[in-house]
């Protein structure tokens, strides 16, 4: 006997099936998204080591990186100093690491100030902002540049800011945080 109340359970029970097999190809194709970004990859590190050592948090964190020319004074050198934050609760700007440059730093300066204080000197020289492990420049990741004024607006991502970014992680902000665990 097909019944009004007996179509209806079948109805339902056909949405419901549907519903819970949509959800599940959606967890099995987020959990693959996730495991096809290669674990060497800097950013995929970086997020690791946070979420495992640091409860996915990282707040104001800063080391001295790299020297540079001037570009608007040959032959003075600056240096970069970064600043990292990181939380994995955050959708948009998840990580976040503020390039500022500083004048070119003297043994005394490096031992008498700390990172923190230096990096409160400098100008800013760039920013990244990256929503999820992988190489920089995917969908949502943002670089920052300096405007005229001084202010940061939004740049095209470059393959020289693609490198600038792998070489703050691998050689200044991972080591650094290594040295730093406890």
């Amino acid at each position: 006997m097909n019944t009004p109340r007996a179509s209806s359970v079948v109805n339902l029970s056909v949405i419901l099936l549907w519903t819970a097999c949509g959800a599940q190809l959606a967890l099995a194709h987020a959990k693959q998204k996730e495991t096809l970004v290669n674990s060497d990859n800097p950013s995929a590190r970086l997020f690791q080591l946070l979420n495992d050592s640091r409860g996915g948090k990282l707040t104001d964190f800063c080391v001295i990186a790299n020297t540079y020319a001037n570009p608007t004074q040959p032959g003075q050198m600056l240096q970069h100093v970064l600043q990292v934050n990181y939380d994995k609760g955050r959708f948009y700007g998840r990580l976040t690491i503020s390039v500022r440059g500083v004048s070119l730093l003297t043994p005394g300066q490096l031992t008498e100030y700390k990172p923190e204080q230096i990096y409160d000197f400098g100008s800013d020289v760039a920013r990244f902002e990256k929503i999820n492990a992988g190489p920089f420049g995917e969908t949502g990741d943002l670089y920052f540049r300096p405007t005229a004024q001084g202010a940061l607006a939004p740049a095209p991502l470059t393959d020289d800011a693609r490198r600038q970014y792998d070489l703050y992680l691998t050689q200044y902000i991972l080591p650094a945080l290594g040295r730093n665990q406890g």
